[in-house]
C-alpha cells in the first residue's frame, strides 16, 4: 500500500496518515492481523515526525482500526460488526450531508456521490 502525504495540505499529516490506512483496510490492501511498520520506521520512510505517526496510530487504535500488543506492534484489527460503528458513521455522514447542503448539492446528487465513493473503495480504485 502506498501512503501519500501532502505536507502543504490544510489537513494535518496525522489525519492524512490515519485516512490512508483506513482506505487501505477498506480496499483490502491491508488485511486483518497484518502488521504495520513501527512508528519510527514509518516516520523515517515518509520523512515525517515520529510523534505524528504515533498520533495517527493512537487515533486508529481509538477508532478500533488497529490493535497494539505489549511490544507496541500495530496490527490491523479484526473487522467490527455494523452495530458497533453505526453511531459514529451516522455522525460523520450527517456532517457530510450538512456540508453538501451548504454547498447546494441536492439529495440525489449527494446519495450518488456516497454510492460512487463506496464502490470505488470496495473495488480498490482509491
Amino acid at each position: 500500500m502506498i501512503i501519500k502525504i501532502d505536507t502543504y495540505a490544510e489537513k494535518p499529516i496525522y489525519e492524512q496518515l490515519r485516512d490512508s490506512i483506513i482506505l487501505g483496510i477498506a480496499s483490502n490492501q491491508l488485511e486483518e492481523n497484518e502488521p504495520l511498520p513501527s512508528a519510527r520506521n514509518l516516520a523515517a520512510d515518509l520523512g515525517i515526525n515520529f510523534h505524528t505517526v504515533n498520533k495517527a496510530y493512537d487515533a486508529l487504535r481509538a477508532g478500533g482500526y488497529i490493535v497494539m500488543d505489549r511490544r507496541k506492534t500495530a496490527k490491523i484489527a479484526p473487522k467490527r460488526t455494523e452495530g458497533t460503528v453505526l453511531p459514529v458513521l451516522i455522525e460523520r455522514l450527517t456532517l457530510n450531508a450538512a456540508e453538501a447542503i451548504c454547498c447546494g448539492v441536492d439529495e440525489r446528487a449527494f446519495a450518488a456521490l456516497c454510492f460512487e465513493s463506496y464502490i470505488k473503495i470496495k473495488v480498490g480504485n482509491v
